[in-house]
């Protein structure tokens, strides 16, 4: 996959600035534009493949950091309504200057925890997270946030399988189900960056109430 001619210009201001504040505070580790334009952009779009953008509403990016996968698919699909919840305060700065210098709309950034955000719950066709934490802590975070019948999209690594493991009782939990996983070789003409996975899990009815807990009871004794 390769960025989209129409949209490379846009990619190369987020790229630029990108590096320019990652000088003054941590955003990313990664500092070249080949490996950001493959590990965060390219990346990001790939949940392109588990998902039909052109009929998503709105998405929520939990945990975004620097943007990703957020920004990247609102660059690509103009037409969604985006919301970030990053908790640190610096990173939503980053991103509020980001989307101006972009010109992008109908993008909101939280700076907060998501599991504090009640007020969103049942909200989102889409929500996604990109390393952000275990599967079953990140079950709890994500899934109260969509829809019935909407797609949470846990981005991972090649050793999905056994964070799948690990989730079986949260999914139980959740009522939702794990119905696509989708992998790939993150590779440009002379690079792998390796196998990465996209777990698609459908919410399949209303969350309970007491979901999600705290975030000390949820790290303390995930589901």
């Amino acid at each position: 996959m390769i960025i989209p001619k129409e949209h490379q210009k846009e990619f190369a201001i987020y790229a630029s600035f990108l590096i320019e504040e990652n000088k003054k505070y941590n955003l990313t580790a990664i500092s070249s534009i080949e490996e950001i334009n493959y590990k965060h952009f390219i990346d990001s779009i790939m949940i392109q493949e588990v998902i039909k953008m052109e009929d998503i509403k709105n998405i929520c990016d939990v945990g975004s950091g620097a943007g990703f996968p957020g920004i990247p698919l609102k660059i690509i699909y103009p037409h969604l309504s985006l919301t970030i919840i990053e908790p640190t305060l610096k990173r939503c700065q980053f991103l509020e200057q980001l989307v101006h210098k972009l010109k992008l709309d109908n993008v909101t950034i939280i700076n907060d925890r998501a599991e504090n955000k009640k007020d969103l719950r049942e909200s989102f066709d889409v929500v996604c997270a990109r390393a952000v934490a275990s599967l079953p802590i990140l079950l709890e975070l994500c899934i109260p946030l969509l829809k019935k019948d909407g797609y949470f999209i846990a981005m991972k690594g090649s050793n999905y399988q056994e964070e799948c493991e690990q989730a079986q009782n949260a999914l139980k939990t959740l009522d939702c189900v794990i119905d696509n996983v989708y992998l790939y070789d993150l590779a440009s003409e002379n690079i792998s960056y390796g196998i990465h996975s996209l777990l698609r899990i459908k919410k399949n009815q209303v969350t309970k109430n007491i979901y999600p807990r705290n975030y000390a009871a949820i790290k303390k004794k995930p589901l």
